[in-house]
């Protein structure tokens, strides 16, 4: 009888080891398969981030595409006419950025002399007429109106005007019969920025004069669009030397917004230039970043290097430096005495919520 309950005994104690081992054996499978699964996310890990990030840069490009194309529709229509646009922001930061680039552009618009605008102070200006034509100067914003006679002088003559606010400005030389021979205008512009956070850091698209402007961090600047500044020849034999500048102010805050409503309205058109001219200049300076404005002086000038490289700028049609050849005293245009037609568009947006 003791015999048969030992004989039970040992077949439940062999019963119980063997459950425990099945235990014991499931625990250290599932141990396995966690470290397997734990080995593999920190092996994907690096590529699950940069697929995330490739999205969230996609996504960031796409928007400004929309952008692009829609202030570009808005840019060209009648003043207080635009349209309602909406954007999913998810990841992204919209911001309107103020005075990224100022640009200056003056030319005679007469043969019959030649003038020149220099800065004293902040409402002091000397103007210098080579055969002493000028007569009278105004000087037009977009709140103001202001004019002064000039007498005559073989030298510079000093002209001080009220204060003007920041803003675009328009200086106009009359002569003796109030016709128009030099004009100069100032124009700050401005535009708007994307900003993504990415695993690697904050990648930037800034949108500003028809240009676009990126950069991912621990990398340079890239331009992927340049401003629009064309160099034709007509079918007349003439040349034509054509602007085109898009300033966006932003009304109030945009922020972020998993669906962003924005209004994209038109402000209306400057056109200070549109006609034969002489002795043009213009200057431009980047405020995004150092490295941009030589960029775009480099780009512009590539065929005026070209032609210096190999000797050939005495019949050199295009854009020259004005003094040193870096442009950083502003570019000019040299047309070997062919008359210049002169063509500068400023088209003014206003986006807001």
């Amino acid at each position: 009888m003791s015999s048969i309950r030992r004989c039970n005994l040992d077949k439940n104690i062999t019963r119980d080891e063997r459950g425990v081992s099945e235990v014991l054996g499931v625990i250290m499978m599932l141990a396995m398969v966690v470290s397997i699964m734990g080995g593999v996310w920190v092996f994907l890990n690096p590529y699950l981030s940069d697929f995330e990030d490739n999205t969230s840069w996609n996504k960031a490009t796409g928007i400004a595409d929309r952008l692009e194309d829609r202030i570009e529709v808005v840019g060209d229509s009648p003043n207080g006419t635009g349209i309602r646009h909406k954007l999913t922001m998810q990841s992204s930061l919209l911001q309107g950025v103020t005075n990224m680039e100022l640009w200056t552009i003056s030319a005679d618009l007469v043969s019959t002399d030649q003038i020149s605008i220099r800065s004293v102070s902040d409402n002091t200006i000397g103007v210098t007429a080579m055969n002493d034509t000028a007569r009278k100067i105004s000087i037009t914003t977009s709140e103001t109106y202001w004019e002064e006679i000039i007498a005559s002088s073989q030298s510079e003559s000093i002209v001080s005007y009220d204060s003007i606010s920041s803003g675009w400005k328009i200086i106009t030389i009359y002569d003796s019969e109030d016709n128009p021979i030099h004009r100069s205008i100032t124009y700050p512009i401005s535009g708007l920025k994307i900003i993504t956070s990415l695993a690697s850091g904050e990648h930037q698209i800034n949108i500003v004069n028809n240009a676009r402007i990126e950069h991912f961090a621990n990398s340079p600047w890239e331009i992927s669009q340049f401003p629009v500044i064309r160099f034709e020849e007509l079918a007349s034999g003439e040349f034509r030397f054509s602007i085109l500048l898009t300033n966006i102010d932003v009304n109030g805050t945009l922020g972020i917004s998993s669906t962003l409503g924005i209004d994209i309205l038109s402000s209306g058109t400057l056109t200070p230039f549109s006609g034969f001219c002489h002795n043009l200049r213009f200057t431009m300076t980047n405020e995004i970043a150092a490295v941009i404005t030589p960029q775009y002086n480099e780009l512009w000038l590539s065929d005026y290097y070209l032609n210096r490289a190999s000797g050939t700028l005495d019949t050199f049609t295009g854009m020259i430096p004005f003094e040193r050849s870096s442009g950083y005293d502003g570019i000019s245009v040299e047309t070997q005495g062919i008359p210049l037609y002169l063509d500068v568009n400023i088209q003014q947006v206003v986006v807001q919520k």
